[in-house]
């Protein structure tokens, strides 16, 4: 059956149609600020558990205060990284089916042709660099002065195999110069701390003989066959090493607990984005609620021959829910397409990639944005419904 009443409020709509439009604008730009900045954080959370699930099998191992400068330099604070005892211990604790890499690491400057920069270097063991890394082009370490590269590295000044790098300051003559054999597969954000894509990797052999260090590594990891076991040998490391529990020698820690600190800090970066975006949300709802009063008052006189002909108070309330329903979908439905458009080329900008935008966890707030845009102009429209319907039909025949 025909409601006449929805035929009213759509009439409404046509003839005000520049003023409903504005309206639904508001609306359009809060779905899409939801919608948009709620894909951006889930891809955000997505592509980093992605990330550090890859390590999964890794348990990482530091010094429970570490090294402030290169070793050697005389900047160092009460630990200056993992010795060999502990090594030792860790390896009688973690059991001979779990791989052990014992890592050096430092930051420093190097040139390469004319161009400095600044990066990180691993020194690490050349038989233990395939059991975590992958080389992509070229060999592993032969040499003493052989060198690995990051994808990212070798990009960013287009290396190439054969190449050379001098390690420190290009004014300083002595400092050595090396050969790159390698490069390496990229990683992304690696759970085990070890973010080679921007990174030199030289032997430890070449490493202890520049910086100095011997037997004392940044971080040691632990590469279980079973992940199941990774609680176990945990624990027993712990108990190996951190005899006395109130001042810890070692900080051991795997993916999940990294994993968990992250995507923490993530969702804390989504839900204030998202409350950003509910701001707009807000505005629109004012000016919903402008535009529905603006309508009540435009239709005293209609309301006033509506009431005293006998229509019920719930009626002329359905009739402004109507209209404000309608603004409601069309802003909700405009928004809703448009962020999909706009949040796949944000999410495509600001990370990269839109592998993760189509899964469930990212599409899902489309709709949640549609139906927030929704709500907000249907509550927006109760007080302006609920006065029209509560007029007195003889003051409003009266009205001019």
């Amino acid at each position: 059956m025909k409601d006449i009443f929805f035929d009213l409020s759509v009439r409404s709509v046509r003839l005000n149609l520049m003023r409903s439009i504005l309206a639904s604008i508001g609306i359009v730009i809060g779905v899409i600020a939801i919608s948009s900045m709620g894909m951006l954080g889930t891809n955000m959370q997505l592509q980093v558990k992605d990330q550090l699930s890859s390590g999964a099998d890794t348990i990482v191992i530091t010094a429970d205060a570490v090294r402030a400068g290169p070793p050697g330099s005389g900047t160092t604070s009460s630990a200056t990284g993992i010795t060999k005892t502990q090594l030792n211990k860790i390896k009688l604790a973690a059991g001979t089916t779990s791989t052990i890499v014992p890592i050096y690491s430092t930051t420093t400057e190097f040139t390469y042709g004319n161009v400095p920069g600044r990066s990180s270097v691993y020194g690490i063991d050349p038989d233990d660099i395939t059991k975590f890394l992958t080389i992509e082009n070229g060999t592993n370490i032969g040499g003493i002065n052989d060198v690995l590269v990051g994808s990212t590295f070798a990009t960013s000044f287009n290396l190439k195999i054969g190449n050379r790098l001098k390690i420190g300051k290009d004014s300083d003559e002595s400092q050595p110069i090396l050969r790159i054999v390698g490069i390496l597969a990229a990683r992304g954000m690696s759970s085990d701390n070890v973010n080679t894509d921007n990174a030199i990797i030289v032997s430890d052999d070449w490493y202890t003989n520049q910086y100095g260090g011997k037997d004392e590594y940044k971080q040691v990891n632990v590469i279980v066959k079973d992940i199941s076991t990774i609680p176990d040998v945990e624990a027993a490391i712990d108990a190996k090493l951190n005899t006395d529990k109130k001042t810890p020698v070692v900080r051991i820690s795997d993916a999940s607990s990294r994993l968990s600190g992250i995507t923490s800090s993530l969702s804390s970066i989504t839900t204030f984005i998202l409350a950003i975006g509910g701001i707009s949300l807000l505005v629109a709802a004012t000016s919903i609620f402008n535009v529905m009063m603006m309508s009540v008052n435009e239709r005293i006189q209609e309301i006033g021959i509506l009431l005293s002909i006998g229509t019920e108070k719930g009626e002329v309330r359905r009739m402004f829910l109507y209209e404000a329903i309608i603004l409601g979908i069309l802003g909700a439905g405009v928004g809703g397409i448009s962020s999909l458009i706009i949040g796949y080329s944000v999410v495509s900008y600001m990370i990269g990639t839109t592998e993760y935008f189509f899964l469930p966890e990212s599409i899902l707030y489309v709709p949640i944005g549609m139906a927030i845009g929704l709500v907000v102009c249907i509550l927006s429209g109760l007080y302006p419904a609920w006065r029209a319907s509560n007029m007195d039909p003889i003051d409003a025949l009266r009205a001019e």
